[in-house]
C-alpha cells in the first residue's frame, strides 16, 4: 500500500470541501502537491506568472460566492504560490482580492523546516509577507495539524466578510507520512445575526426624524445575498422606499447593489470631492455596507459636509463609523435594511414621503446634467467616445457578466448601463492587472453553472491594464472558456494625466505627462494572438456594435481592442 502524505491529505481536504480547481505556477517545493493532484479530481490550472493565478483565482471565487447557494461545496479559490519570490508576485493580486472580498486560500511552499539554517534561495517569510492583506496567515509546522489549519482556512475565508487567507506549507510537512484525515468545516456560519434592536430603533428615529435622507448603499449589500434569509437588495430597495431617501452606489463600487433604473437612485458616487460633497451634502446619511467611501487621495474639505446625522448598517464591525461618526449596528445586511423598512414605514406619514420623493427628483436631475458633462466631448476624432463604447457593449450584450478593469472608463459603465444584482464585479482595490486574470477566473466559474444559467462574460479592461499580465489569456485559450475581453484602449495611462490636472491644475496641452504614454503603442491583438487566442482591433470606421457581437456569439476567448479617444 502507498504512503499516505500531507499532500494527498491537503488533496482530499479539497475534494471534501468541494473545490473543483487549484490555480497555480508551480516550483520545486510544491512538486508533492501537484504530484497528488495528479492522483485526484481537483484539477490544476496553471497561470504564467503567480500574480496571474491570483487574479484568476479570485475572479473565480467572487463568481462563485455570487451563486454559492448553488454549490454543493465552499465557493472559494485556492491558489498555490512558489515559495519567497512567487508569493511576492502574487501580492498585488492578493491585494486586490482582499479590498474585494474575495474568499481564497492561497497556499505557498516552503523549504523544509531543517534546511532553512543554511539560507537556501527562495526562502523568505512568506507569513510576514502576506499577512497585511489576509483574514489570518499562518505556517503548517507539523502534518498532524494539517487537517485543523486547513478547515480553519477554509472557516475563516468564507465566513463574511470573506476574503483571503495563507498557509505555508513546508516541504517536508508535505512529504511526511500521516494518518490524520481532513477535517469536516462544521458549516460555515453565514449570517452575523439579526442586529440590536435598540441599536435599530435608534437608527429608525434618525431617519423619520430627517428632512432629506440619503442612502449610501455599498458592496456588502449584495455580495452574501446567495446565503441570506431575506434578499439585501430587495430590503434596500424596501427601506428606501419606506424612508422616501434618494439612493447613491458608494465611491469605488465593484457590485450592483441596487437596481439602478429604480425611480429613487440617482447615482453612484464618483471619487471627485467636488462631486460627492455635493452628493452627500444633506442632514441624515445611511451608509449600508460601505467599505471604500473616500477619494483617491487626500480631500482638502470633509467629505461629508457639515454635520449630519449618520447611521452605519454592516455586516463587517470594522466598517462601522469608520470615517463618520454615527449611529452603528452590525448583522445581517438583509435583515437589517428589511427591520428599518418595517419601522420607518410604520411611523413615518405618506405627506413627508412624497415631500422628500420631490426633493430626490430635484437631486436625480442635477446628477444626470453632471454626468451628462462628464460624457460630452468636443473632439474631433473619428475614434469612439468610452461611452460610445459602454453603449455599444451594453446594446449587444445586455445580460453579460462583466468583469470591468477599465479605471477611467469605470464611471461611463457604471453611468450608462443598469446592471442588476450579480452582473457586476470589478477591481475594488485600484491596484492594476487584477481585472484581465478575474476575468478568465469568472469564466471558468461561469462554466461551470448548468447551461441554462450561463451568461456571457465579458472583460472590460483598459490597455495599461490588459498589458500588465497579457499572459492572462494564455490560461483561457488552455481552458477553452468562452471569454470575450473588450480592451479600452486610449494608448496612455488617462487616469494620472486626469489626477496630475486635477491635483495641480496642469493645462492638459500644455502639461508634460511624464511615463504615462505608449510610445509605440501597443499591439493587443497580436499579443492575444502569441498567447493563443483570436485578437482583433476594431477600426474607427467599422461598425463597433456588430464588431463586439461578432466577438461575443464567437466560442472560446476573443480579445477586442477598441481604439478609443479621451
Amino acid at each position: 500500500m502507498s504512503e499516505y502524505t500531507g499532500a494527498d491529505l491537503f488533496v482530499d481536504a479539497l475534494e471534501t470541501y468541494g473545490i473543483e480547481h487549484v490555480f497555480g505556477n508551480p516550483g520545486t517545493t510544491e512538486l508533492p502537491v501537484t504530484r497528488a493532484l495528479a492522483d485526484g479530481d481537483v484539477e490544476y490550472v496553471l497561470g504564467l506568472h503567480e500574480d496571474v493565478a491570483v487574479g484568476a483565482a479570485a475572479g473565480y471565487a467572487s463568481t462563485r460566492l455570487a451563486y454559492a447557494d448553488e454549490l454543493d461545496g465552499l465557493p472559494a479559490g485556492v491558489v498555490n504560490l512558489h515559495v519567497a519570490p512567487g508569493t511576492a508576485h502574487g501580492l498585488g493580486n492578493l491585494y486586490d482580492a482582499s479590498i474585494t472580498g474575495a474568499p481564497l486560500v492561497v497556499t505557498a511552499g516552503a523549504h523544509g523546516r531543517g534546511f532553512r539554517h543554511e539560507e537556501p534561495i527562495l526562502e523568505g517569510d512568506t507569513v510576514a509577507m502576506t499577512e497585511e492583506f489576509t483574514k489570518w496567515s499562518a505556517e503548517v509546522l507539523d502534518v498532524e495539524a494539517l487537517p485543523t489549519m486547513l478547515r480553519r482556512a477554509f472557516r475563516v475565508a468564507c465566513t463574511p466578510p470573506t476574503g483571503p487567507v495563507f498557509l505555508a506549507l513546508p516541504l517536508d510537512v508535505m512529504r511526511a507520512e500521516t494518518d490524520a484525515r481532513p477535517e469536516d468545516t462544521g458549516g460555515i456560519i453565514q449570517n452575523p445575526g439579526r442586529g440590536d434592536p435598540a441599536a435599530l430603533e435608534e437608527a429608525a428615529n434618525r431617519v423619520v426624524d430627517a428632512n432629506d435622507p440619503v442612502l449610501v448603499v455599498g458592496d456588502h449589500v449584495p455580495r452574501h445575498a446567495a446565503h441570506s434569509a431575506v434578499d439585501p437588495v430587495a430590503a434596500a430597495v424596501a427601506f428606501a422606499e419606506a424612508a422616501g431617501a434618494r439612493v447613491h452606489g458608494e465611491i469605488l463600487s465593484s457590485e450592483a447593489s441596487f437596481p439602478t433604473d429604480h425611480d429613487q437612485w440617482v447615482s453612484h458616487i464618483p471619487p471627485s470631492e467636488e462631486f460627492a460633497q455635493a452628493l452627500l451634502n444633506t442632514d441624515t446619511i445611511v451608509f449600508a455596507g460601505t467599505s471604500t467611501n473616500t477619494t483617491l487621495w487626500d480631500h482638502d474639505e470633509p467629505l461629508v459636509p457639515g454635520d449630519p446625522t449618520c447611521v452605519h448598517l454592516a455586516s463587517d464591525p470594522w466598517e462601522v463609523a469608520k470615517n463618520q461618526p454615527g449611529t452603528g449596528v452590525t448583522g445581517d445586511l438583509g435583515h437589517l435594511l428589511a427591520d428599518l423598512a418595517e419601522r420607518v414605514d410604520a411611523r413615518l406619514d405618506e405627506a413627508e414621503r412624497e415631500k422628500r420623493l420631490d426633493g430626490v427628483a430635484a437631486m436625480k436631475t442635477f446628477a444626470e446634467s453632471k454626468v451628462a458633462e462628464l460624457a460630452s466631448s468636443d473632439v474631433d476624432d473619428p475614434r469612439p467616445s468610452k461611452p460610445d463604447l459602454v453603449d455599444a457593449l451594453r446594446a449587444v450584450a445586455p445580460d453579460a457578466y462583466v468583469v470591468d478593469e477599465g479605471v477611467t472608463a469605470k464611471y461611463a459603465l457604471l453611468s450608462r448601463w443598469d446592471f442588476e444584482p450579480g452582473d457586476l464585479t470589478s477591481n475594488k482595490g485600484g491596484g492594476l492587472g487584477y481585472g484581465l486574470p478575474a476575468s478568465v477566473g469568472a469564466a471558468l466559474a461561469e462554466s461551470m453553472r448548468p447551461e441554462r444559467e450561463r451568461r456571457d462574460v465579458v472583460g472590460f479592461v483598459g490597455d495599461g491594464s490588459y498589458m500588465y499580465y497579457p499572459q492572462s489569456v494564455q490560461m483561457a485559450a488552455s481552458l477553452g472558456v468562452d471569454l470575450t475581453v473588450v480592451v479600452v484602449d486610449n494608448r496612455n495611462y488617462r487616469i494620472l494625466k486626469e489626477n496630475q490636472r486635477a491635483m495641480f491644475g496642469d493645462d492638459e496641452d500644455e502639461a508634460d505627462f511624464v511615463g504615462m504614454n505608449f510610445d509605440p503603442p501597443v499591439d493587443v491583438a497580436a499579443s492575444a494572438r502569441a498567447n493563443g487566442v483570436d485578437g482583433r482591433v476594431v477600426d474607427p470606421d467599422a461598425d463597433l456594435e456588430g464588431a463586439l457581437a461578432d466577438a461575443i456569439d464567437s466560442s472560446g476567448p476573443v480579445v477586442v481592442d477598441v481604439p478609443v479617444h479621451d
